[in-house]
């Protein structure tokens, strides 16, 4: 079920996978050095950024988008690398990332006009980010990535997807709807 209420002073929209068998790893490290954790985003890998603009969300695209989850059952994923963008984006690799872009695909498919990272790559990597160079200094950043892979591996059950909306104003990203992927059982 949706609360389109949660949209009211939103500028932005995003789908994510909330990864919550990782938060405990990396949280100390997020809230210092990724300025997604700052706005109240959990530990999680895009699906898809940015998403319609919070105008744009209806009841009508939040059932779209419900459709597009239907065709990608939950499933297993083990966290086990830490990984980097260049020198600015420390995060970890989800394997198999293959599910993380089937559901990409899935709604891309169906919301042509909202490519990821607004079209800037044309294979958007599966990633859950840890810090960024936008948040913190490269040292911080290699710190973290030590720390975060002495606690490696981490496996998760990933069984549901989130429309969250906000701005980059701290505390200010709240989850719109849940979208729970078929084959689980429900907690």
């Amino acid at each position: 079920m949706a609360d389109l209420g949660e949209l009211t002073g939103a500028t932005e929209t995003a789908l994510i996978v909330p990864v919550p068998a990782v938060e405990p790893v990396v949280r100390p490290h997020r809230r210092a050095l990724d300025h997604s954790a700052q706005w109240g985003v959990p530990a999680h890998v895009t699906v898809l950024y940015p998403f319609r603009a919070p105008a744009r969300v209806t009841e009508q695209v939040i059932d779209e988008v419900s459709a597009c989850v239907t065709t990608i059952p939950a499933f297993e994923c083990v966290f086990s690398r830490v990984a980097w963008f260049g020198q600015d984006v420390v995060w970890l690799a989800p394997e198999p990332d293959a599910p993380f872009r089937a559901l990409t695909a899935a709604v891309w498919n169906r919301f042509p006009d909202c490519p990821p990272y607004a079209g800037a790559h044309s294979d958007p990597v599966p990633h859950l980010t840890i810090g960024s160079t936008r948040r913190a200094r490269p040292a911080q950043l290699r710190l973290a990535a030590a720390e975060v892979a002495g606690e490696l591996p981490v496996r998760a059950r990933v069984r549901r997807m989130r429309l969250i909306a906000g701005t980059d104003a701290p505390d200010s990203w709240r989850t719109v709807a849940r979208f729970e992927l078929p084959g689980q059982e429900h907690t």
